[in-house]
């Protein structure tokens, strides 16, 4: 019995010595010991977490060969590949190195991982070349290369985005695909909760990356009047902490009396680096080639993160930003909707009055929550608000006006005054389940289950004076305004929406050659308004496949709905509610991804109809009956082609290319083929960036060419008077197509200091933005402006 004991004994005792063991330590570029790395044996899926020290141990280990990966937030992941015999220890040191040191991050964004925040929006971790959606990415390092100031100067290198209307230089609103005004959002929210896109102004200090996602985005999003705009959506995506000290300061002088002042810091605030913070802040003064026109802002964008553990990271963001700013109402048209004849108004011309103002002030608000479940699976929650005020008091251009014979008088227009506010509340809350290559037998899945619930609301107030003056813009005009004048009474609005969304995606891997993309989403949303509570649901399927012939190429296909209850509560002549409309889209393209992801390149096809409109109907009068009838058949479809990334090791380019075909078909009120207004058929972009490595080294040379094709002023009317300055059965003139021409030189003097010369429209070629007849904005001369930078 001692003997058969002793024998299990040894046995067990040489067994025990029998396993090997795997140890090690992980430090980062500036040998600093990283706690709570993640490492993992992949070949088994057995992780540990690094201790307080960097130290990580794999005990009982079996005898084979391993890969070992190492990976932190903020960090490359690296591997290493370890054999190891029998009672063997092995020790490992691996060394992260800082993601902001790598030479990675590309004109569209970082080259080895997604953009930052863009699962707000698509909700599946995925990198844009692996999605079936239409994305581009415009990165912090091209909106320094370019100095950019606006959303306009960044996505104007994203083919088929431009200009839909400034509304006299106070707001930017972005059209895409024919759609008027896309919705521009804020780390994943919307700021102006007009459902007709009406813009936002916002400050490119803090912007770590701007996201432009089309197509399918609409099913992850909601319903059309929200973020399911089939025509886009632009996010702007703020700066976030990193656990490596470093930052700028930067001064920019420019025309026009452009002061400009920067910062923006980062760094670990604890030893262990489990906590890190950022601040960026920008203060500006400028005036404007137009006399009496001036702006001045300020901005300050605080975040702070927070790594709970190796599986759990929380992250805080504030976003403020305060505008005040003259609005210029800019020019005229010296003649009928059907002639192009806007009038070249000399910049010492101001048809406002002198104390017109424009005040905006914007504040978001951010809380993000990762964990991680599992190595396959996890948890995403967010929390995003956006409050919005606007003060506007300004002129305003009425009719022109009629001599005694009743012939009209281009050059004169009467001048009114108005005053109004806006206040906007908007925020989103949502959490996903995230599953990323989950096995099920020969497939894998990666995969989103969650909800979001949005909230909107906003009052807005207006008085007004129609009539104050008559002006003649070939003459000086007076800038006082009268003390006298008498407003209106003050008129309100209000409104509020909340809206509940479920979704599911689906991304099958069925081999290396074929995937499949499937997602359902459920949105109820009720709204809200003095004089009624509507309600409406809707379900929008998403449906796609990739083909990959090459490892480098996918080949993609998707149909996706999405649906507009906006206007589903109209009644028919029975008194019958008509219902939802409904957005179809077919989408279908290729994706390139070459030179080690240096360098992308994508063709898209779209297709999108507005099907069940519920239109109108008119008498033989055209005019209004009061019921509405379905149908209709609006349409848009078009190219996109797009090729960015770095050509060669010391070229970088952007270029791109879009065709829009935006035709109203079977429509009541306007007439069929016709295109809606401020689209253009053509618009095309290429920018160029070289740096020299050897001689001359430090310097490098840039420039882009800018192309918006012409486009209708208004809209086509084939009867009726649906909105201002709309002249029935006129057609109206396109506004005339404009390139135009930016250049830059920047010296890196050393590793802290670097200079930048920007000369903005060469050429000085002058297009314009207009909003029907109310506003119609040139684009800015030539300008300059140089930026010293110090880095630390």
């Amino acid at each position: 019995m001692f003997k058969n004991l002793s024998f299990i004994l040894i046995l067990v005792v040489q067994l025990s010595f029998g396993q090997s063991k795997i140890t090690g330590v992980v430090t980062n570029n500036s040998n600093e010991k990283m706690p709570f790395a993640t490492v993992l044996l992949e070949e088994v899926n057995s992780g540990v977490a690094a201790d307080m020290n960097g130290v990580f141990i794999f005990d009982n280990i079996k005898e084979g060969s391993y890969t070992v990966k190492v990976s932190s937030v903020g960090y490359r992941s690296v591997k290493q590949l370890v054999k190891i015999g029998s009672n063997e220890t092995k020790y490992l040191s691996f060394k992260l190195q800082y993601n902001g040191d790598l030479d990675e991050v590309e004109v569209f964004g970082s080259r080895f991982t997604h953009p930052d925040k863009i699962e707000a929006l698509t909700r599946l971790p995925l990198e844009p070349y692996e999605q079936i959606q239409s994305i581009s990415i415009i990165s912090e390092k091209v909106i320094e290369q370019q100095g950019n100031l606006t959303i306009a100067d960044a996505v104007k290198n994203v083919p088929g985005v431009y200009t839909f209307a400034t509304y006299g230089n106070k707001r930017e609103s972005m059209s895409s695909r024919g759609f008027r005004g896309i919705p521009v959002l804020k780390n994943g929210v919307r700021v102006h909760s007009d459902f007709r896109g009406q813009g936002i102004l916002t400050d490119m200090q803090g912007v770590d990356n701007i996201q432009v996602l089309k197509g399918a985005a609409s099913v992850t999003q909601g319903v059309a009047t929200d973020l399911g705009s089939p025509g886009g959506i632009i996010n702007i995506v703020t700066k976030t902490p990193k656990y490596e000290f470093g930052g700028n300061v930067a001064v920019r002088g420019g025309s026009f009396g452009q002061a400009r002042t920067t910062f923006d810091v980062y760094g670990p605030i604890t030893t262990s680096k489990t906590t890190a913070f950022r601040l960026n802040g920008a203060l500006e003064r400028a005036d404007s080639y137009r006399d009496g026109v001036t702006s001045d802002r300020f901005y300050i964008n605080p975040s702070f993160q927070w790594k709970a553990d190796d599986k759990t990271t929380i992250t805080f963001e504030m976003d403020y930003f305060e505008d005040s700013r003259t609005p210029d109402l800019g020019t005229v048209n010296l003649g009928d909707n059907d002639q192009n004849l806007i009038y070249d108004l000399p910049y010492d011309q101001f048809l406002g009055f002198e104390d017109d103002k424009s005040l905006t002030t914007n504040t978001t608000y951010a809380v993000r929550f990762d964990r991680e479940l599992t190595d396959k699976l996890s948890l995403k929650g967010a929390y995003y608000k956006s409050t919005l005020d606007l003060d506007d008091k300004g002129a305003s251009l009425g009719r022109v006006v009629s001599d005694v014979d009743g012939n009209t008088i281009f050059n004169q227009k009467s001048r009114g005054y108005s005053v109004s506010t806006r206040a906007d509340d908007n925020s989103v809350i949502q959490f996903d389940v995230v599953g990323d290559e989950v096995k099920t037998g020969a497939l894998s899945h990666t995969f989103q289950v969650g909800f979001d619930y949005r909230t909107s609301s906003y009052n807005t107030t207006s008085q007004i004076v129609s009539v104050i003056d008559t002006i003649d813009v070939f003459t000086s005009n007076t800038s006082k305004l009268p003390t006298d004048i008498s407003l209106s009474a003050q008129s309100a609005l209000a409104g509020e929406s909340k809206a509940f969304g479920f979704v599911a995606q689906d991304v099958i891997t069925f081999n290396k050659y074929l995937k499949g993309f499937f997602g359902l989403r459920y949105s109820k949303t009720r709204t809200i308004t003095a004089t009624q509570t509507t309600e409406s649901d809707a379900f929008n399927p998403l449906g796609g496949i990739i083909i990959s012939p090459l490892k480098n190429i996918n080949v993609f296909a998707s149909y996706t709905n999405s649906s507009y209850p906006r206007t589903g509560t109209r009644l028919d002549v029975n008194g019958n509610e008509l219902g939802n409309e409904r957005y179809d889209q077919f989408e279908t393209g290729i994706k390139t991804n070459w030179l080690n992801s240096r360098l992308r390149f994508n063709l898209t096809y779209f297709k999108i109809n507005n099907k069940d409109i519920n239109l109108p109907v008119y008498n033989v009068n055209w005019e209004e009956t009061g019921y509405y009838a379905k149908g209709g058949n609006d349409e848009r479809k078009g190219v996109e082609i797009e090729l960015s990334g770095r050509i060669l090791d010391n070229l970088e380019v952007i270029t791109g290319y879009s065709y829009i075909d935006a035709q109203y078909k079977e429509h009541t009120s306007y007439v069929y083929g016709s295109a809606p207004l401020n689209t253009p058929k053509h618009t095309f972009n290429i920018y160029a960036n070289y740096s020299f490595k050897q001689q001359l080294q430090g310097l490098s040379v840039g420039g882009g060419v800018y192309y918006t094709g012409a486009r209708p002023i208004n809209d086509w009317s084939s009867g009726a008077i649906t909105h201002q300055g709309i002249v029935p059965n006129q057609k109206p003139f396109n506004v005339e197509a404009y390139t135009q021409v930016n250049t830059q030189v920047a010296y890196n003097l050393d590793n802290h200091w670097n200079f930048r010369v920007l000369v903005n429209n060469v050429f000085d070629s002058i297009g314009y933005n207009a909003y029907r007849t109310s506003y119609i904005n040139q684009t800015d001369p030539r300008n300059f402006a140089g930026v010293l930078t110090y880095k630390f």
